[in-house]
């Protein structure tokens, strides 16, 4: 069903009941979008919504309404509203699923090229630059108070690499000013949430860099961090963040991936590249999705299967490129 501006609002208008929830293994993008919208509504429709993440990395505790996410599932009667926002379809969407599916009204808002359009309602911009972009689009720019305009500047900054990435467009900036006009503290936000690394972090950076490996001509590196490596440093996923950026940036790179082993022959992929791979397609492939730039998935087998069943496909990609300036 195509979204309906009007009606998505008074939908959140009519309903008692509200339930805001992001995608596993929660980001920037996802957690600035539900709270985001949950100061939103709370500011201006006098409702309280409830909102379902697996958790809040703790460099975000601070955006409003941090303390009011429910982490737990819990078995609960069925909303009379429930809107997912950042996700691309039911298995990102993990056990709040089960929320979609008995409400009596459900929307999904996202911006990944792979969403599958899985709800009964859906607002799918690929070419916006985050979830949160799209929010700021639904929202009224005078109604939007200092809670929300953080929470969604916080999804733009890391969903764009803070305004580096490909998808930044003049839109996204022009957003991203308008935020800063509600007291938003850029600084407070990038710093504290993008470049500020806790000593584990910067050790586990360190180590992954070490230990990364060039491929394809030095188009593609690569770094692993094994359950070995994970207990050894008591690692969280949060821990991780920020290493798959460092890789892509290193001169000549084409094509960053970093695999962090879940359980034995179990591994989860990011992948970054530049300007000539669309690594969502290969994500695909495997399961997952995500961006033109970036994306990741879920993957089994050894290491050495993971890197070379990527590589093949990066391989591919690559060739194609060459072949089509040959043309030219």
């Amino acid at each position: 069903m195509a979204f309906e501006k009007e009606k998505f609002w008074e939908d959140v208008k009519a309903a008692e009941t509200i339930g805001i929830a992001g995608h596993i293994r929660p980001d920037g993008d996802c957690v600035g979008s539900t709270l985001g919208l949950y100061c939103y509504i709370r500011d201006n429709f006098g409702k309280e919504p409830e909102v379902f993440l697996e958790e809040v990395p703790k460099a975000f505790e601070f955006i409003e309404g941090a303390d009011r996410v429910v982490t737990g599932y819990p078995n609960r009667e069925p909303m009379d509203l429930f809107i997912a926002l950042d996700c691309g379809d039911e298995g990102r969407l993990g056990k709040a699923m089960e929320y979609a599916k008995s409400a009596k009204k459900a929307y999904c808002i996202d911006h990944h090229a792979t969403s599958s359009g899985f709800m009964e309602n859906n607002l799918v911009i690929p070419d916006s630059a985050a979830t949160a972009q799209i929010l700021y689009t639904l929202f009224e720019d005078d109604k939007i108070g200092k809670g929300a305009a953080e929470a969604l500047y916080l999804g733009i900054v890391h969903d764009t690499g803070v305004f580096k990435h490909s998808c930044t467009t003049r839109e996204t900036m022009e957003i991203a000013g308008a935020l800063l006009d509600h007291g938003v503290s850029s600084s407070r936000i990038i710093d504290g949430t993008f470049y500020e690394k806790t000593y584990l972090q910067n050790q586990i950076l360190g180590r992954c860099l070490m230990e990364s490996i060039l491929c394809l001509d030095g188009k593609v590196i690569f770094s692993s961090i094994d359950r070995k490596i994970i207990n050894l440093y008591g690692l969280g996923p949060a821990d991780t963040e920020g290493i798959i950026d460092q890789l892509r940036v290193t001169k000549g790179v084409e094509v960053a991936i970093l695999i962090r082993e879940l359980t034995p022959r179990s591994w989860r992929v990011s992948m970054r590249s530049c300007e000539i791979v669309d690594v969502s397609k290969i994500c695909a492939m495997f399961g997952g999705g995500g961006h033109v730039r970036a994306a990741g998935a879920t993957m089994s087998g050894s290491r050495r299967d993971v890197i070379n069943n990527l590589t093949t496909e990066i391989e591919k990609q690559l060739e194609a490129w060459k072949k089509d300036r040959a043309e030219d």
